[in-house]
């Protein structure tokens, strides 16, 4: 039985250290950084772009009103017309109807769509209350944000 020696091991020198630098293993180079921090900059500066030509979200609610009137003997076109003769930006009038309330007398709920930035509701039901002379009160039956 022979036996073997293990090779000999020579210590290595500071070159061939140096060359074992030179491999990256995870292939992180400057270049690579570079390149991707331009290609970055360039998709962030594509996105603000694009985000710009987008138009804003405008906030809308859709609003149900009870307009009621002072008697039975208010005449109930005109005070519907008087209602949809309040003319503001970012408010669209819908569908209506008259529904009876008591003793012979209907009350006008009335549907609109409104822009949250433009129209109150405060605002929407002092207008409407300006006509006196048919309208009693104004309530806000139903309040939707779309």
């Amino acid at each position: 039985m022979r036996q073997v020696e293990p090779p000999n091991k020579k210590p290595a020198t500071a070159a061939e250290d140096d060359e074992d630098d030179d491999i990256d293993l995870f292939g992180s180079d400057e270049e690579d950084d570079k390149e991707a921090a331009r290609l970055r900059e360039e998709r962030l500066r594509q996105y603000a772009e694009k985000k710009a030509k987008k138009p804003a979200l405008v906030a809308k609610s859709s609003i149900l009103l009870d307009v009621k009137p002072w008697d039975d003997e208010t005449d109930m076109a005109q005070l519907e017309a008087c209602v949809r003769s309040v003319q503001l930006d970012g408010l669209t009038w819908g569908g209506s109807k008259l529904v009876p309330v008591g003793y012979g007398i209907r009350k006008l709920q009335i549907q609109c769509v409104v822009e949250d930035d433009k129209v109150g509701t405060d605002m929407l039901e002092e207008e409407i209350t300006k006509f006196e002379e048919h309208v009693q009160s104004v309530d806000i039956a139903a309040f939707n944000k779309i």
